[in-house]
């Protein structure tokens, strides 16, 4: 079932979740329904998503939905970071859909977590899926990429920058962290 995604502001976003036990996966199972639902309705409207964690829908709870290729669950995940090389990404949040926010997240990362069968896994990311999987595990400990911004000139809305970033004939603009460049 689709769930309402709480926004920016609701104080239930900073708050830390608590880890999942082997008796409630039944109760999970119906969770990530939900998270699937209402990433999917999301991507309808906005074009993209391609993770959600559980405190984003009101549930308190250390879970992870991605669906890039096929669905995959992240039951109480822990990140391990394999070195410090790191990398400037624009991030954007299903909980703030029309603003940017520019961070520094590593470029490589290991994710421990259990599966839906509450088997153990890993998972070595790098790149995009480095900075996804750490967005996501941020939401579960009450932190939001707002909180993690470079400086307080790293907030930009989508809005403006789809507008600005158009290429014609006539005139050729491109958007570089929200700013118009000729």
């Amino acid at each position: 079932m689709k769930r309402e995604i709480l926004l920016l502001g609701d104080e239930r976003l900073y708050e830390i979740s608590e880890d999942i036990k082997m008796e409630e996966l039944s109760f999970i199972k119906e969770v990530v329904l939900d998270l699937h639902d209402t990433m999917m309705e999301f991507r309808k409207i906005y074009g993209v998503g391609r993770a959600i964690a559980a405190p984003q829908i009101g549930v308190k709870k250390r879970l992870i939905y991605m669906h890039i290729d096929k669905p995959v669950v992240f039951i109480n995940p822990k990140l391990e970071y394999n070195d410090r090389e790191m990398m400037e990404v624009m991030d954007d949040c299903m909980s703030f859909p029309n603003l940017l926010v520019k961070v520094n997240r590593y470029k490589r990362c290991t994710i421990k977590y259990r599966d839906i069968d509450f088997k153990e896994c890993v998972m070595d990311l790098e790149g995009d899926l480095s900075e996804l999987l750490q967005h996501e595990y941020d939401h579960l400990d009450g932190i939001l990429a707002t909180m993690r911004a470079v400086d307080d000139r790293s907030f930009y809305l989508k809005a403006e920058s789809k507008k600005c970033h158009r290429d014609t004939e006539n005139e050729e603009k491109r958007v570089v962290y929200g700013k118009i460049q000729k």
